[in-house]
């Protein structure tokens, strides 16, 4: 199976503005209302996109919703002030297939507001599975549609009021071709005989609980592997925390509230007094002087802190180690892994889908780790394999493309 050539380079016809005009934005129970009746009466799908402030605001919450659906023409919502009032929105698009490109982006912050599909189509995921190699909205468009979508305000703090009209234009442009992107994906999906693997992998996205935060967060601090100390993660700790709350509170992103080289900075320090705090970086501006309280609260919990409280230099592994460790404490699943990741990249190449599309990288690694037996008969391999990726979400065309070649690999026929 090879991946569908790019057709050759023609220019793109831009498209500026939407052909019906960017319509206005709703804001009120009754305009909901009229746009859910709107809605019902049209055909087919439903086209839904939604602009958070991810870098602006603390929450992921949906800031504009955009829809768009045959017959019944886009829709701009406001869901701030209507956030109790979408029931009968609710009720009518529910009930549809959505279609969105990053699906997993959008689906939490709408879930949120009580709008769920009850079915999907993902145009970026579709064009992974398709092999291409631009999945960018942006990118399919020109790809399969001939048209060009000029970037825009992606990356702008949508929970802006009210919203300047190039940005309302931008949000409406994104849901204009959205419907004809999803039948050019379908198309080239059922040309490549992968309609059902697309459909496996849009229902595990539309099913898939959001996952709660990671443990240790804090660890992912900017600049955190320049310190040595335990005492000194112990203040990133605090620090972290502290700014976490405060952010949450004022519904702020955690780095407009302070920066993470603010936080290493008082790592390595440690102030004693706030005087000392504020000759470092950041905490003497007029914004953070008001917190010198809170801050220097958080080093000195962390300098109070028992020895034995503090937390180990090393994050404590949910899983494997590090594979760059495999080699020296487990020599023979590192040899698993590597066979394992070679039998993969051949499966990817043959059937034109992207190997982390086939195997999560982590299942296949807790799989080579521990996941299996040293020793196990060719002929009682598969069914171990699969038992172990069904368990760990493996849809089932991914298992059917998979277990083979990985018993192959891993527990080869004797004299083969």
């Amino acid at each position: 199976m090879s991946v569908p050539e790019e057709p050759e380079a023609t220019a793109a016809v831009p498209l500026l503005a939407p052909v019906e005009g960017v319509p206005p934005v709703l804001d009120s129970a009754a305009e909901v209302r009229d746009a859910a009746r709107k809605l019902a009466a049209g055909t087919g799908p439903l086209a839904v996109d939604a602009e958070r402030a991810s870098g602006f605001r603390y929450s992921n919450r949906a800031y504009l919703i955009q829809l768009r659906r045959a017959g019944a023409g886009t829709f701009l919502i406001d869901p701030i002030p209507v956030d109790g009032a979408l029931t009968p929105l609710a009720e009518t698009v529910n009930d549809l297939e959505w279609v969105l490109h990053s699906a997993d982006q959008d689906l939490p912050g709408l879930d949120e507001l009580g709008l769920r599909p009850a079915r999907l189509f993902d145009t970026e995921l579709g064009g992974r599975l398709a092999g291409y190699e631009r999945v960018g909205l942006a990118a399919m468009v020109e790809r399969l549609l001939g048209r060009e979508l000029r970037k825009g305000h992606g990356a702008a703090d949508w929970s802006t009021r009210p919203l300047p009209d190039d940005w309302l234009n931008y949000a409406a442009l994104d849901v204009e071709l959205l419907l004809e992107l999803r039948d050019a994906v379908a198309a080239e999906l059922e040309e490549q005989g992968k309609t059902d693997w697309a459909a496996q992998e849009f229902e595990h996205v539309r099913t898939t609980e959001p996952t709660g935060p990671k443990a240790d967060r804090w660890r992912r601090t900017s600049g955190i592997h320049t310190l040595r100390r335990t005492r000194q993660l112990a203040v990133v700790r605090e620090l972290w925390l502290t700014r976490d709350r405060l952010a949450r509170l004022r519904d702020v992103a955690p780095a407009r509230i302070l920066p993470d080289s603010a936080i290493v900075a008082a790592a390595t320090s440690e102030p004693k007094t706030i005087a000392q705090l504020r000759t470092l970086p950041v905490f003497g501006g007029p914004r953070q002087r008001r917190y010198s309280r809170e801050w220097l609260g958080a080093v000195e919990r962390a300098r109070a802190l028992p020895d034995s409280e503090l937390p180990p230099l090393t994050q404590p592994f949910d899983g494997p180690p590090p594979v760059n460790r495999w080699e020296r404490r487990d020599p023979a699943a590192a040899a698993r892994l590597q066979k394992a990741r070679a039998a993969m990249t051949d499966l990817s190449t043959e059937v034109a889908v992207p190997v982390e599309n086939l195997l999560t990288p982590d299942l296949l690694r807790r799989m080579c780790w521990d996941g299996l037996p040293r020793t196990v008969t060719n002929g009682d391999a598969p069914a171990m394999i699969d038992d172990f990726l069904a368990n760990g979400g493996a849809r089932a065309w991914q298992r059917d493309l998979a277990v083979s070649r990985l018993a192959s690999a891993l527990y080869p026929t004797p004299g083969k």
